[in-house]
């Protein structure tokens, strides 16, 4: 009795489709003969009554999968599998919703590779060569690698027209099927039956009939010699690299070559793989028959014996109705939204290569501001310029500017080397380096500096003269002045000088939980409970509540915990050690009377605090120090590299050569702030995109960070290690 129960609960589900008419959408003779192979095995094991008022599925053939998403739309078929590009057209541009994802063995997602003969090409010199695509504004074939080409500026793309355009520029010959209404040049190398008969024609077009079509076309252009490159999704080399593993190799980032086994490393990028969709009133009825077909003839159907859903080889090509490497199918819930499915970074990219047309987002570069007085100061430089339009974009910490990177809703910030750290883990990459050497003396013709060496500033702990008695080995109930969450000098370097004197070894490695074990109370912008008591908040046009992270609250950044350590103009609310850099300390100590902080402090009334129990004058900075912090990075999303990169050196020649006084790009002159979007001790950037994150932070400080977040929590690394490769 127990075995029937499951039985039963399987026909009550069928029941509930019952009397709906399901439509699969084909492109190729192939796949119409499996699709009619699969509504046969569907009346062969459906129970009698059921079939009875079941309608059957039914199989359109349509000439690509386009024809497919325009009959979707217009109530011709139902449902369809697509790429993943394709997916995101359907629903942003067709109005169609995604209802289910392929899974494969290492999950959700595919890697995009270069495959060429074992000759002497490699990634930075494909221009000129010919090109075999997967299909047009596929994530493997188009979306990845065209990406990656831009992101290190081997690939141009002016913006004046679209990408295909100067992709067609770039390669010498293409087939991409799929974009012979967009750019018929790219079709040179295609090989499909050209017809004027529209549901005839299979030149270009992203149908099996076009034999250069999806990875597997793809490999086929490059293998015939049609093609130099073939650009396809890793899933494609498990049957290639069989019998082709000598002859064929991966194109690598480096510039270096891979045998087809190394798509892991060696590759040109991850994104999502394919997905059903449908229209919006048949999701439901949709998405039960997809569970009903995987329960049947899934990998672990019951009745695989009679059909396999994942299998195509009896019919004569690859990849029929669904990849034949699909492990299973997740069904998405109902009110999932198609960056959620595809993933941030993904649609970012999508977006970024004009998935959605041209918009007044291609023109502007939007910069990311935390407080009110960097809005005012990205103002002035909007209006001080002459190139590609600013656009000022408020956020309230270098965490929610990393976020609104990664959601498309601002394109660049400058970091501090900590939030740099975080934003490399996000997927974000730097454009150019905050220099801060003596003299910058730009390259002609470049507009930035070319080094090797990236001078550091260094963490320090301050103490008044007048407080004596405070000494690391003595921090134990005192008021701490910290710069803001994740700050390097106040958050990241003191915990390890605090930790090892006056803890013992079973201290905890979170630098929140050793502040708060360690100090009576504090002012760490950003925290909260009692390392927020010593705050202040913020007055006038910039109020903010006690304790944001950002700007607005007066005891923020180097000038706030400095201001932290005298106190407010009252006499209260004060601290007795703060951490911050040393880099712009005179001159901070300077406007305490300047700007009417406070009277009469002068660099003697402050003392450093050394790890070896001494305090030191101001000037011995260079032996007495809580260790070097590598340079802020402006970071973006990869496709924005060339353009804000652009965009900053029109901006740094500007304002180096010419005599425009009344704006300061780095300097706050006027401000009652210091360091707003950059750090006031840069001369100029350095080009660093192409670099990683790992290399500017070097290797001491990133595994220093590394070793702190792996018992910290953080909000902004959960944001980011949502990965639509596992989570389904």
């Amino acid at each position: 009795m127990q075995g029937l129960y499951p039985i039963l609960l399987f026909f009550m589900f069928v029941c509930c489709i019952r009397a709906k008419k399901v439509r699969w959408c084909t492109v190729s003779d192939p796949e119409q003969r499996k699709c009619a192979e699969l509504a046969k095995a569907l009346m062969a094991v459906l129970p009698q009554p059921i079939v009875a008022d079941f309608a059957r599925l039914s199989c359109i053939r349509a000439s690509s999968t386009t024809d497919c998403i325009e009959r979707i739309r217009g109530n011709r078929a139902d449902v369809v599998t697509l790429d993943a590009g394709e997916v995101y057209s359907a629903v942003k541009q067709f109005s169609l919703v995604a209802i289910a994802k392929e899974i494969y063995s290492e999950g959700g997602c595919i890697h995009s590779v270069a495959v060429v003969r074992n000759t002497s090409m490699d990634i930075r010199s494909l221009q000129g060569h010919r090109a075999c695509h997967s299909g047009v504004r596929w994530t493997a074939g188009w979306s990845l690698p065209l990406g990656f080409l831009l992101s290190r500026n081997y690939l141009n793309w002016s913006k004046e027209h679209p990408l295909s355009q100067d992709v067609s520029t770039f390669f010498s010959a293409s087939c991409v099927p799929g974009a012979a209404a967009m750019a018929p040049s790219l079709c040179t190398l295609c090989r499909g039956k050209k017809s004027f008969i529209r549901q005839k024609n299979y030149h270009c077009e992203t149908s099996h009939s076009e034999p250069f079509y999806n990875s597997q076309g793809a490999l086929r252009c490059l293998r015939t010699g049609a093609g130099d490159v073939a650009f396809v999704d890793h899933l494609a080399l498990e049957s290639f690299k069989e019998s082709h593993s000598n002859e064929f190799r991966l194109l690598c980032t480096d510039g270096t070559q891979a045998p087809l086994s190394h798509y892991r490393n060696c590759n040109l990028g991850r994104g999502p793989g394919g997905g059903m969709v449908t229209r919006f009133n048949f999701r439901k009825v949709a998405r039960k028959f997809l569970v009903t077909l995987q329960m049947l003839f899934g990998q672990q159907g019951r009745e695989k014996q009679r059909f396999q859903l994942f299998n195509s080889s009896t019919f004569g090509e690859n990849d029929l109705l669904f990849k034949d490497v699909t492990n299973k199918l997740a069904v998405l819930p109902d009110d999932i939204d198609v960056s959620q499915v595809l993933g941030l970074d993904y649609v970012a990219l999508l977006k970024g290569l004009g998935h959605e047309g041209s918009s007044l987002e291609d023109s502007v570069v939007r910069w990311c501001c935390i407080s009110h007085a960097e809005q005012k100061k990205c103002e002035q430089w909007a209006l001080s310029i002459k190139s590609d339009p600013l656009v000022c974009v408020r956020a309230v910490s270098m965490r929610d500017c990393i976020e609104k990177i990664k959601r498309d809703e601002v394109d660049a910030v400058s970091l501090d080397a900590t939030h740099t750290f975080i934003a490399g883990k996000c997927g974000l990459v730097p454009v150019v380096t905050e220099y801060y050497g003596r003299r910058c003396v730009l390259d002609e013709g470049l507009g930035h500096l070319e080094t090797d060496v990236l001078p550091s500033v260094v963490g320090v702990a301050v103490a008044k003269h007048s407080n004596r008695n405070v000494f690391f080995g003595n921090l134990g109930g005192r008021r701490s002045c910290h710069g803001h969450m994740y700050s390097p000098a106040g958050w990241l370097l003191p915990y390890r000088h605090i930790l090892s004197i006056e803890r013992n070894s079973s201290s905890p490695c979170d630098p929140n939980q050793v502040y708060n074990t360690v100090f009576w109370k504090g002012c760490l912008p950003g925290s909260e409970g009692n390392l927020c008591k010593v705050c202040v908040g913020g007055t006038g046009e910039a109020a903010t509540k006690r304790c944001a992270d950002h700007h607005n609250e007066r005891y923020y950044g180097n000038m706030g915990a400095l201001r932290c350590l005298v106190g407010d103009p009252g006499g209260k609310s004060y601290g007795d050690v703060a951490f911050l850099e040393q880099h712009n300390l005179q001159a901070n100590i300077l406007s305490l009377s300047s700007t009417g902080w406070g009277e009469g402090w002068m660099s003697p009334d402050f003392e450093l605090l050394c790890d070896d129990g001494r305090r030191a004058p101001l000037s011995e900075w260079e032996s007495c120090n809580l260790g070097l912090i590598p340079p802020n990075s402006i970071m973006t999303r990869p496709v924005l590299t060339a353009r804000v990169y652009d965009f900053l050196m029109k901006s740094q020649v500007i304002f180096l050569k010419s005599k425009m006084y009344f704006f300061g790009l780095w300097e706050d002159t006027g401000v009652p702030r210091s360091d707003l979007l950059f750090k006031d001790a840069t001369q100029c950037f350095v080009h660093t995109s192409h670099m990683d994150y790992r290399s500017i932070l070097g290797e001491e400080f990133y595994n220093h960070a590394e070793t702190v977040f792996n018992c910290t929590h953080s909000d902004i690394l959960e944001f980011c290690k949502q990965d639509v490769c596992s989570i389904f």
